[in-house]
């Protein structure tokens, strides 16, 4: 009898799953929306699950298949998501109506991960106003200004690494750990106020760490994948994305240095520092070691991998593209002859083709390769198609604005697969259908501290060395198929050489002038 109840107990259970995952993969067919047809629990997501694409390749070919919708329906697993690919609309939903879709969906379970789902990303609501509000002058030119300095410091202790191991024969490097490296470093003296040469101390535990928390591997993969799709599930089976001793030795760092800096007064240009400041305020938000370090952590987190990531697209590319590398590097020379080898922070800002070059690095390879949206308001949507109708999409509902694919679309970018430029000095660029770190109010509140670090992690690297090919580096970069990460599938590989240039503020061997 016992035996007969739970066959009927697992049949009715198995019978509410398929109709619950049934009504779900039905959602676009009922709205009449352009969508691809999906497979009971994969929806759309089966070719890159079976690692016939990567993730971002996937979803711009479906992309690609609706050149006449404003949007389309994707089913990322169970889960359906409209996605938007007309500019205007994006425009709308991301700025005009923000109120409505002012939320990130959560990757991580709050009760399994208490301080990330604190931080700025994971906040939503009043409370997420609350914070942007209180960060924000982390990130203003004057801060910017002063943080210069320090990330320049890291910068040269990068150059000065390169330059001593590769010398004139050169040396190839795998630039995912060396860049890193100088991320780490510019990211913990930026946010943590903690000075750490990951090159002369390549064990050092702020770095050893970092690399832990980030490394993707398919275990990781899979803990990501549970808590994005299955998040219930997750919770039962206990997976934290991050350990307990990760979580403890950055609370222990916060919470140090907050002491420190009250004890002898220490002020520095950082977001611990605001995020002290507001204990000495009448009105507004206080906050918590638990809420201070959860901001610091996921900023680092961002400035280890995400950003360092980016850098290592950014040296490929002018790596393999010898005459962008020349003209770069005129500009560069150009700089340390006007400030007698001290580049200063307005110098590195005026930098045009620097900036075109980055810029054109992050069109290829946009950081967030999709933005996404949570809807809080119902809000009507205008058709998809122009024989379409209108459709009320719901709170609860998920928008991706496909970033790779509208930075890879002919329409908007001519020969978008070119590493061109060009396309960025000729003013030829929608800002609309540009979005490597976001859009609206929700945007990337690091961005210009990102685009800080790669212009001066550029700017030293080119000044005394020469990127160049090896038999390993990827050109063209073929996109990993086995992560969620845009990644290649080789790996980040390029031979660094130092110059013998005698540009002033050098020295014949590449070797800098002592004392900048």
């Amino acid at each position: 009898m016992e035996l007969s109840t739970l066959l009927l107990t697992i049949l009715a259970a198995s019978i509410c799953l398929y109709y619950f995952v049934l009504r779900k993969l039905s959602y676009f067919e009922q709205l009449k929306i352009p969508h691809v047809k999906p497979v009971p629990l994969l929806g759309n997501m089966a070719p890159f699950i079976f690692q016939r694409t990567s993730h971002m390749e996937h979803v711009q070919r479906i992309y690609n298949l609706f050149s006449n919708a404003k949007y389309f329906g994707l089913y990322d697993f169970i889960t359906p998501t409209f996605v938007i690919r007309d500019p205007d609309l994006i425009s709308t939903i991301a700025i005009k109506k923000f109120d409505n879709f002012c939320d990130h969906n959560n990757f991580l379970n709050e009760t399994l991960e208490p301080m990330v789902s604190k931080s700025l990303f994971d906040l939503k609501g009043d409370h997420w106003r609350e914070m942007r509000k209180l960060l924000s002058p982390s990130f203003t030119s004057s801060k910017m200004k002063m943080m210069f300095g320090l990330i320049s410091q890291c910068a040269e202790n990068f150059a000065d690494f390169v330059i001593t191991k590769s010398g004139n024969t050169g040396e190839t490097y795998d630039m995912k750990d060396i860049l890193g490296r100088y991320a780490n470093d510019a990211v913990a003296t930026c946010a943590f106020g903690i000075s750490v040469d990951s090159f002369k101390h390549p064990n050092n535990e702020f770095y050893l760490l970092a690399k832990k928390a980030m490394t993707f591997d398919n275990w990781m993969a899979f803990k990501f994948f549970l808590h994005k799709n299955f998040p219930t599930l997750a919770k039962l089976l206990n997976l934290k994305m991050f350990g307990l001793k990760i979580e403890n030795f950055f609370k222990d760092i916060v919470s140090n240095t907050v002491k420190v800096r009250d004890e002898k007064g220490i002020v520095r240009p950082d977001m611990i520092q605001l995020m002290m400041e507001t204990r000495n305020k009448d009105s507004g938000p206080e906050f918590d070691i638990d809420e201070m370090t959860a901001q610091a952590f996921v900023f680092f987190l961002a400035g280890f991998d995400s950003l360092s990531t980016a850098m290592c697209f950014v040296t490929n590319e002018v790596g393999v593209n010898p005459d962008i590398q020349s003209k770069l590097r005129e500009e560069i020379d150009d700089v340390v002859r006007q400030t007698n080898g001290k580049p200063t922070y307005e110098a590195i800002n005026r930098m045009k083709y620097l900036d075109a070059v980055i810029n054109e690095t992050l069109r290829l390879y946009p950081p967030g390769t999709f933005i996404d949206r949570k809807c809080v308001k119902e809000t009507e949507l205008p058709p998809a198609t122009s024989d379409g109708e209108p459709v009320m999409i719901k709170p609860g509902d998920n928008i991706w604005f496909p970033a790779y694919s509208l930075h890879r679309d002919p329409k908007y970018y001519p020969q978008p697969d070119k590493f061109d430029p060009e396309r960025f000095l000729n003013n030829d660029v929608d800002n609309l259908v540009y979005m490597p770190f976001g859009i609206g109010p929700r945007i990337c509140i690091g961005n210009r501290f990102a685009l800080m670090e790669t212009k001066i992690m550029l700017f030293y690297l080119l000044w005394h060395c020469d990127l160049e090919p090896d038999v390993k580096t990827a050109n063209p970069i073929v996109l990993t198929k086995k992560s969620f990460a845009m990644l290649p599938d080789k790996g980040f590989w390029l031979k660094l050489r130092t110059r013998e240039s005698k540009t002033p503020g050098t020295q014949s061997s590449g070797q800098r002038v002592e004392g900048q």
